[in-house]
């Protein structure tokens, strides 16, 4: 063997060492265990917070060596106590970026960079979207730059990251939002949901429930509550509601003699309060997405979002009350203020004779469709019964509360919605009302419908997400303190909400802002003692329910709502009229409300009695301000 042959064996047997001991010193390494911090990504001044420490062996608290969290100089010894131990902290330095360091014997462990900003900065994102949507009369680039401003907040303060924040917003936090399984589910839901609607609206189907809900409409009173009991069955969605019924009764009611205001404000106020209580519609997915992100990480609350939207129900005072003052109105022929005058002039006018019933505002197919209700009805209960059917498939229990906590609502909703959507175009497909293109050109129109409102509700997860990382909720209970009363929360809620929507004209961008806000500050307001109680769980479903009833409320009073402008241009009527007629009806249901349901609720009352009280008071201002508008019921003239 010659010297050559020696010298690169020797530098082979080298490699191979230094190998085998790197490999050996990784493996030790990996054996090891890792311990790591867990910190908010932004904290306030003066504060505490929480941050987590981690190690990822099992026997993590049998570690050797002594721990020391240390920020900004502020040193305190901690001992593990398993593998995830939390570790409270006081930050009182200035504001800007630090870091929080684990030390084991001098020596640093692991660290985690956080940002400290002033407590009031967290209230920034929301105000910036309230304030501009009022400012430019547009929820959808409100948000937007709310959630740019949070990015600003979060990164800090320079030109770089102010671009780096702008780019984000969609790149990041918006597309972090749709890799949610639970949102994607909602967004799905929503859009098929939509694509049923118009299918049924341009197969017949619809018209053929119109058909049967208007037959027996031969007075002025009849004539009102088949639009109202139209707007009860067509309870899926607000606007299929406001444009389906107005545009298809119209001529009924002209030739009932039953002034276009009044038209107006029965189709306007049995579309959203209806649409928000009710159990399956296309709020549902919304309302509970929004609950269920507020709901998130709140300490000490095992109900599930949908479980929390059906007990708000019953402390919905406003959508319930103002449906059942639509059924007083219509049933008694009385009213008052500036609606009267409408039906009196409209009784005064000369006979009109109609020939054809207008066009649904979802345009129909050229040639004539067969007016079948089955077409309809059967996808509806389709959604229903399927959804119904999943709740119970996928829940766990004895009784309904524990099926539906436990149920997985995105896949119930999920089932039913695409059941219903397949059974209108089957149903459309087999008696060859529609060939499948066209079938699914229908499905298209109606789902394009929901494209606002879902961009809204992607927003809204966007900006509340950024609200949490912020900690806006911890800085408004902080701020209300001791001062904090529980009992008024859901009508302070409810104000703020009304008033929010009133000055925006939409009910979900107000939702989207309020909710995530708001649920957070009463439940911890109820729990500062450490627990509570069944007794008080009311106070959490009030001020949910606050937030969706003061939504709708604002809403019916706001001449810029979307709702309110559908409602005027469906039933042909003047959009001023149809505010200034409406106003007075909406501001008297919301003012019974607040005072006889909401806020003796918050301090105890029974529900019950709060909506009893509520409907009560109702029926003796009707008796008291309203008047009839004709003597004597006439027959109407022949089509």
């Amino acid at each position: 063997m010659g010297s050559g042959t020696s010298h690169a064996l020797s530098q082979y047997s080298k490699l191979f060492t230094r190998t085998l001991t790197a490999c050996f010193v990784v493996f030790c390494a990996a054996t090891q265990a890792e311990i790591r911090i867990e910190a908010p990504t932004v904290v306030h001044l003066d504060t505490d917070f929480t941050v987590k420490i981690i190690e990822d062996d099992k026997d993590a608290a049998a570690s050797p060596g002594n721990l020391e969290l240390s920020v900004d100089g502020h040193t305190q010894a901690i001992t593990l106590t398993g593998t995830s131990t939390e570790i409270n902290l006081l930050r009182t330095s200035e504001a800007g970026a630090t870091t929080v360091v684990l030390q084991r014997e001098g020596r640093r462990v692991s660290s985690a960079e956080v940002r400290v900003i002033a407590g009031w900065k967290s209230l920034i994102p929301p105000l910036i979207a309230i304030g501009l949507a009022l400012w430019i009369k547009s929820v959808i680039p409100a948000i937007f730059f709310g959630i740019w401003a949070g990015l600003v907040l979060i990164y800090g303060f320079t030109f770089q990251n102010a671009v780096d924040a702008l780019l984000d917003v969609f790149a990041v936090n918006i597309v972090d939002e749709l890799e949610d399984r639970g949102h994607i589910s909602l967004l799905l839901f929503t859009a098929m949901i939509g694509g049923m609607v118009g299918v049924v609206s341009k197969n017949g189907g619809m018209e053929g429930v119109i058909n049967i809900v208007v037959k027996w409409a031969n007075s002025t009173r009849r004539g009102q509550l088949s639009v109202y009991f139209l707007g009860l069955c067509i309870f899926f969605d607000d606007y299929t509601n406001t444009l389906v019924v107005g545009n298809s009764v119209r001529p009924i009611t002209d030739r009932l003699k039953i002034s276009r205001e009044k038209l107006a404000y029965i189709v306007d106020s049995t579309a959203a309060p209806v649409a928000c209580v009710a159990v399956f519609t296309t709020w549902i997915g919304y309302e509970v997405g929004l609950i269920g992100d507020a709901i998130e990480g709140l300490q000490g609350l095992n109900e599930s979002s949908y479980t929390i939207f059906l007990k708000s129900i019953p402390y919905s005072f406003y959508p319930l009350a103002a449906i059942f003052f639509v059924y007083l109105i219509a049933s008694s022929g009385r009213d008052f203020g500036p609606m009267l005058k409408a039906e009196k002039a409209a009784r005064s006018a000369p006979d009109k004779v109609v020939d054809v019933l207008a066009d649904l505002s979802l345009e129909a197919e050229s040639a004539p469709m067969p007016a079948r209700a089955i077409n309809a009805i059967a996808p509806i209960l389709t959604l229903v019964i399927s959804s119904a059917a999943g709740f119970y498939y996928t829940g766990e229990g004895d009784n309904l509360q524990d099926i539906l906590s436990t149920a997985d609502v995105y896949q119930a909703l999920m089932w039913g919605s695409f059941l219903s959507a397949a059974v209108a175009g089957g149903l459309t497909l087999a008696q060859r009302l529609m060939p499948l293109e066209k079938i699914v050109q229908a499905w298209l129109d109606g789902a394009n419908l929901m494209i606002p409102p879902l961009v809204i509700l992607v927003l809204a997860w966007a900006l509340s997400g950024i609200t949490t990382t912020l900690g806006t909720a911890d800085f408004l209970v902080a701020l209300a303190g001791d001062l904090l009363i529980p009992a008024l929360i859901p009508a302070i809620v409810f104000l703020l909400s009304a008033a929010a929507a009133f000055a925006t004209g939409s009910s979900w961008g107000v939702m989207a802002i309020i909710l995530p806000l708001v649920i957070p500050v009463a439940w911890t307001g109820l729990s500062m003692d450490g627990s509570v109680t069944p007794d008080e769980m009311h106070i959490l479903y009030s001020t949910v329910s606050a937030v969706l009833a003061g939504s709708v409320w604002g809403d019916h009073c706001s001449p810029i709502s979307d709702t309110t402008v559908l409602s005027s241009l469906a039933s042909g009527c003047d959009h001023i009229q149809h505010v200034r007629t409406q106003m007075p009806y909406a501001f008297v249901v919301g003012a019974a409300a607040l005072v006889m349901g909401i806020i003796p609720v918050g301090f105890g009352m029974s529900w019950w009695l709060g909506l009893l009280l509520t409907c009560t008071t109702l029926v003796l201002i009707l008796r008291v301000l309203g008047k009839h508008s004709e003597v004597t019921e006439q027959a109407p003239p022949t089509l």
